[in-house]
C-alpha cells in the first residue's frame, strides 16, 4: 500500500520503518526539513533500539522517503496516518493545534487529487476529536464528505520507548475504529502480515483506549510503589511480595474487576483498604494513591443515588441488596448504602433480592442491617413483580433472569437506573433507561 505519515517523531519514524518492511511504500511529511533530510540519507531522527539499521535499510529500498511537502505526499498515497505530538497544555488538557493544522494540509491536498483517501488517526488524542475536529477540517477543505472518497479511521499507537519496533512487529492486537466497511477493509488489508487479531471498534472508543493503558499503567506502578514503600517500614521485600501476587492469574493479573459498573463493598475490600491505611498512618507512610480510593468508591455511589433520585421523590423498586449475587452478606454493601439514602430522603422503597432471607440473617451481617435499615423486613418483596408495582424507578443492582423478565414486561413508562449492565434493558423502547458508566 502507499502510505503517508504525518509527524515523522518517535511514532512516526517507528511506524513508518516498520510498514515499509512490510513491504508498504511510506512518505513521511514532517515540517523540519532536518528530519527529512536524515531520513532520506538512511539515518533515523529518534533515537530507539534497532531504528537506525532499519531505517538505513528502508531507505536503501527505496519504500521509506520523507518530504516537507503536504501535497505531493497525498497525491502520491491512498492512505494518511496523523502522528504529530499532542502534548499537554498548562491546564492539563490536550493541544490539538498540530492536528489542526496537519488535517488542513492534509484536507487541501485530498481536494487537489481524484482518487479516494483514507485519513487515519494514530496520535493519542481525546474521545471525540476525529468527530468534533478531524472530520469537519476534512470535510470543509477537501471538499468531501465521510464514505464519499474519504474515509476516517482511529489506529492508536501502543508503542514502549525502548522496545517499539518489537512492540509494532508483535503487538498484543491491533486496534481498530472506523467510519465504514471500507475504511475496515483498507486497515486489515494494512495490517494483514501482522500476527495478532485486529479488534473492530467505534472511532471513539478507539480514541479512548489508549488513555486506558497509559492510565493503568501508571495505577499498577503506583500500585506497586505505595505496598512497597509501606511493606519496606514492616521489614517486608516488596519485590518477593509482588512476585508471589502476581502469580494469580485468575483475580490479580487477569481481566476480573475491569468491568464497568458500581462500587465495591463487603466485608474484605474496605475493611482491609482502611487496615492498610491505618498500618501507614502507624508508620507514617504517606500513601495518597491508596488513600483516596474510598473516596473514589463513595463519589461512585454518590453518583448512583443522584441518577436514581433526579426525577423527585417517588417509588423506587430496587433489585439487588447484598454486595453481590448469589451471597446474602449485606455488610458494607454500596447498595445498601444507596437504599438508605433514598429512605433518608423520603422516597418510598421496595426491594427484591433472591438471596437475602431476613429470617436468615445472623450475627454481624444481622447487626449492621439492624443498625442501617432496622425496617428492611417491611421493603423487601417476595417476588420481583411485588417490587415493581406501582414504582416510577426501578434500579438495577444486580438481577438474574427473572427479575429481567419481570423489568422488561413492566419497564412501559419508567426510569430505570441500571448498575450492572443489562444489554436486554438497555435495548427496551418505552423505557427512560440510564446505565452508570454507559
Amino acid at each position: 500500500m502507499r502510505i503517508s505519515i504525518f509527524g515523522m517523531g518517535y511514532v512516526g519514524v517507528v511506524s513508518g520503518a516498520c510498514l515499509a518492511k512490510a513491504g508498504h511504500q511510506i512518505v513521511g511529511v514532517d515540517i523540519s526539513q532536518g528530519k527529512v533530510d536524515l531520513i532520506n540519507t538512511g539515518r533515523s531522527p529518534i533515537v530507539e533500539v534497532g531504528i537506525d539499521e532499519l531505517t538505513r535499510e528502508m531507505a536503501l529500498t527505496g519504500r521509506l522517503s520523507a518530504t516537507t511537502d503536504a501535497a505531493v505526499a497525498v497525491a502520491k498515497t491512498d492512505l494518511s496516518f496523523i502522528s504529530v505530538g499532542t502534548p499537554s497544555q498548562r491546564n492539563g488538557s490536550t493541544e490539538l493545534r498540530a492536528i489542526e493544522a496537519v488535517t488542513e494540509q492534509i484536507g487541501k491536498a485530498i481536494a487537489l487529487k481524484e482518487s479516494a483517501h483514507t485519513v487515519v488517526m494514530r496520535s493519542t488524542v481525546p474521545p471525540g476529536t476525529m468527530d468534533d475536529l478531524v472530520v469537519p477540517s476534512l470535510t470543509r477543505t477537501s471538499g468531501r464528505t465521510v464514505g464519499n472518497g474519504l474515509d476516517i479511521c482511529s489506529n492508536p499507537e501502543f508503542l514502549r520507548e525502548g522496545a517499539a519496533v518489537r512492540d509494532f512487529e508483535r503487538p498484543p492486537f491491533t486496534l481498530v475504529g472506523c467510519s465504514s466497511e471500507h475504511g475496515f477493509e483498507v486497515m486489515e488489508e494494512l495490517y494483514r502480515g501482522t500476527n495478532a487479531p485486529l479488534i473492530r471498534t467505534d472511532i471513539r472508543t478507539a480514541e479512548s483506549i489508549k488513555y486506558l493503558c497509559n492510565i493503568f499503567h501508571a495505577v499498577k506502578i503506583g500500585f506497586a510503589n505505595a505496598n512497597g514503600a509501606l511493606l519496606k517500614a514492616y521489614g517486608v521485600d516488596a519485590r518477593e511480595a509482588m512476585r508471589i501476587f502476581c502469580e494469580d492469574k485468575s483475580l490479580n493479573i487477569a481481566p476480573t474487576y475491569l468491568r464497568p459498573g458500581f462500587a465495591f463493598g463487603g466485608s474484605c475490600l474496605p475493611k482491609d483498604l482502611r487496615a492498610f491505611l491505618a498500618l501507614a498512618r502507624e508508620r507514617e507512610v504517606e500513601l495518597p494513591f491508596l488513600g483516596n480510593l474510598l473516596a473514589s468508591n463513595d463519589r461512585h455511589i454518590e453518583r448512583a443515588f443522584q441518577m436514581i433520585a433526579s426525577g423527585g421523590r417517588c417509588k423506587v423498586a430496587m433489585f439487588g441488596l447484598a454486595f453481590k449475587p448469589g451471597t446474602d452478606d449485606l455488610r458494607e454493601s454500596p447498595l445498601v448504602v444507596v437504599a438508605e439514602r433514598l429512605l433518608g430522603k423520603g422516597f418510598e422503597l421496595s426491594i427484591f433480592d433472591r438471596y437475602v432471607d431476613m429470617a436468615r440473617l445472623v450475627g454481624a451481617n444481622r447487626e449492621y442491617i439492624d443498625r442501617e435499615i432496622p425496617h428492611l423486613e417491611r421493603l423487601l418483596k417476595p417476588t420481583p413483580e411485588a417490587a415493581l408495582a406501582e414504582a416510577q424507578v426501578i434500579a438495577v443492582g444486580h438481577v438474574a433472569k427473572a427479575e429481567i423478565e419481570a423489568i422488561v414486561a413492566a419497564h412501559a413508562g419508567r426510569t430505570i437506573v441500571d448498575l450492572q449492565g443489562v444489554r436486554e434493558l438497555e435495548v427496551l423502547q418505552g423505557a427512560d433507561y440510564k446505565g452508570i458508566c454507559w
